[in-house]
């Protein structure tokens, strides 16, 4: 099977094409705008803006991986968001349908239900609080509507939650961080649940996808049960490193208060800081997704999700590797 990959130079990307490499089933291509750490041999650097680009690198593909994405929060100016998000979906399935390519699997996010949504399933209502999400519901309507006028197509859309893994500069790592060198401050209770997804399983599921949903057009999001509570994800950190992790807990006014000092800071330093308002909300709100469809479909993890979080940081913090190979996202 003939596949491209669109914007797989990054985190979930790279795993990616780590898991299909090992299978002589599979010919690999990588459209990026940046070259790849790993896998060099099968990217072009490209840009899923250019349409005479996207045409001419789809030719000779049986199916699509579309990961390109603008997805930090503070991407400026924000009409990137739209030209690369859902512009970029525009102009892959032109040139998917120039050159007969009738299988795509999307990679989306649960940002589009917004925050604080009481478990959303894939019907839920859509509400996305940001530009990342609002875009990657646009570029997901484009998407299903092109659908409804190319029935033969194999549509499967991934709507993962936070990824995290080996290698992922991400919110989590920085919250596993923080916990680990006893610099975390806990914001509220602790006990709002933190959907996560480990980057061994979402890569797994998408092998899964591609080997097994071949028909219809399928929306599946991604989580990896159960889901943890702040104070658990605490408590395992304290375990697997096998050290007292301080846990003082502060109000959730107190630390709003916090995080807007920190966007003044970054507002006159003109830099990026790891603490801001939004995080700040994003830590406190309640992360809960529902994946019963996702269950359902046949697929087995083959990781738990605290295996996940245990070689995290036995990778990042008790084995660290002797390379300085990272992946930056929210």
């Amino acid at each position: 099977m003939r596949i491209t990959l669109i914007g797989a130079s990054g985190f979930v990307g790279t795993r990616l094409m780590n898991l299909l490499d090992g299978s002589e089933q599979y010919e690999l291509k990588n459209i990026d705008l940046l070259p790849s750490h790993f896998f060099n041999q099968y990217t072009i650097i490209g840009d899923v803006r250019n349409q005479e680009q996207m045409d001419k690198e789809l030719a000779n593909t049986d199916l699509v991986v579309l990961l390109a994405a603008q997805h930090r929060d503070d991407v400026s100016p924000v009409s990137l968001y739209y030209d690369t998000n859902v512009k970029g979906m525009e102009n892959t399935l032109r040139a998917m349908e120039k050159n007969g390519v009738k299988r795509i699997v999307f990679f989306s996010s649960v940002a589009v239900y917004g925050l604080n949504k009481n478990n959303p399933n894939e019907e839920h209502e859509k509400d996305p609080f940001n530009h990342y999400g609002k875009s990657k519901w646009q570029a997901e309507q484009v998407l299903q509507e092109w659908h409804r006028t190319h029935q033969d197509w194999n549509v499967n859309i991934v709507r993962p939650t936070v990824i995290f893994g080996e290698r992922n500069r991400g919110n989590v790592y920085n919250l596993l961080k923080q916990i680990a060198g006893g610099r975390f401050l806990m914001v509220g209770n602790g006990n709002n649940k933190k959907s996560m997804a480990y980057v061994g399983n979402v890569v797994a599921f998408v092998k899964f996808l591609i080997d097994s949903k071949d028909e219809g057009c399928n929306v599946y999001n991604y989580i990896d049960k159960p889901d943890f509570t702040t104070n658990e994800l605490v408590a395992l950190v304290e375990k697997v490193l096998g050290k007292h992790i301080p846990n003082m807990h502060f109000p959730y006014w107190l630390g709003m208060l916090g995080g807007y000092c920190f966007d003044l800071a970054a507002f006159i330093t003109r830099k990026k800081l790891t603490i801001s308002s939004v995080r700040v909300k994003k830590f406190c709100a309640t992360t809960e997704f529902d994946s019963s469809k996702m269950l359902a479909s046949g697929f087995e993890a083959p990781y738990t999700l605290a295996d996940g979080l245990a070689r995290t940081l036995q990778f990042e913090f008790v084995n660290p590797p002797q390379d300085d190979v990272i992946f930056v996202s929210e």
